[in-house]
């Protein structure tokens, strides 16, 4: 296929430059197959979709914690802006958690383990509808969209905010929970790890995050068009990766003293084993494409729907 050729020849540089920048260390064949084989294709996909609908395409970017949705999100926007010539704009549901203070007083009012970011109820819903609102209208208006410092576990001042001046044609929203479903009751009763039994017994931190789930992210996640969903080959994958993420974080970091241990890392992900488990259930099915990880991060399959 010569576009697909053509688009090749266009991007191969950024594409090379961006991985080197972000140190993802895969053999230069490999990382020339994957861009043949998977972000191409990818990319003359969601372009479709853009022409189809014909106004600004919201997509849903979706998969475990360190499976690499950053990295590929900002490969799609290199091959979309450069090839494409597509205003595009990828916003991390991350910068959307709530402040600190916001989410101390959720774990004094509803359940201590609120305090904790990373669960449904810990994002400011209300500001991603917003800007998706925004999109929607014929008239744009420009918006400043938070940014969240994962190493001081909080917002940043707004002066350091992303602005938005032009208005994208299309928005991947890139997360580990976008998408995600609500479960029955029943499945809500089963302590799934030992930070559900011992710290959530009476179910009451679970039932909030389901109940989030079932109503305002739904709303959100009812405004997207399609879901791109990173399917990882066991939880266990989920641990090692997000603390590859972890050493990541500490090189770009000036802040080390707020980089979390072996052993944080390792309660912090059982907040997202729950919702993380049922996404690989619920949407291998139902995504738009699904894309298969090996264990060694590689992508060794995708599935369009």
């Amino acid at each position: 296929m010569k576009a697909a050729e053509d688009c090749f020849l266009k991007v191969k540089r950024d594409y090379l430059k961006y991985l080197s920048r972000e140190k993802v260390f895969q053999s230069k064949n490999n990382k020339i197959k994957s861009l043949k084989k998977i972000y191409i294709p990818m990319s003359f996909w969601i372009e479709n979709k853009y022409k189809r609908k014909g106004k600004t395409l919201f997509l849903g970017f979706s998969g475990g914690q360190g499976s690499g949705k950053t990295t590929i999100a900002e490969i799609l926007k290199i091959i979309l802006k450069k090839f494409f010539k597509r205003k595009i704009y990828v916003s991390s549901i991350d910068d959307f958690y709530k402040t600190f203070k916001d989410r101390n007083k959720m774990s004094n009012n509803v359940h201590p383990l609120f305090k904790t970011r990373g669960v449904p109820g810990t994002h400011d819903i209300n500001l991603i509808k917003k800007f998706f609102d925004i999109l929607k209208k014929k008239k744009f208006k420009r918006i400043q969209l938070p940014k969240f410092e994962k190493a001081i576990d909080n917002r940043l001042k707004k002066k350091y905010w992303f602005n938005i001046k032009k208005k994208p044609e299309i928005v991947i929203l890139e997360g580990w929970c976008v998408g995600a479903k609500p479960q029955i009751n029943s499945l809500i009763k089963k302590p799934v790890n030992i930070l559900e039994k011992y710290e959530d017994q009476n179910l009451i931190w679970r039932k909030h995050v389901n109940e989030k789930l079932k109503k305002e992210y739904k709303k959100l996640f009812s405004m997207i068009d399609h879901l791109i969903f990173m399917k990882i080959p066991n939880f266990n994958m989920v641990f090692k990766w997000r603390l590859l993420q972890e050493k990541k974080l500490e090189k770009k970091s000036h802040l080390k003293k707020k980089i979390m241990s072996y052993n944080e890392i390792k309660r912090f992900i059982m907040f997202y084993e729950r919702i993380t488990l049922q996404m690989v259930k619920d949407l291998s099915k139902s995504a738009s494409v699904v894309l298969l990880l090996k264990k060694n991060h590689v992508i060794k399959k995708v599935l369009f729907r």
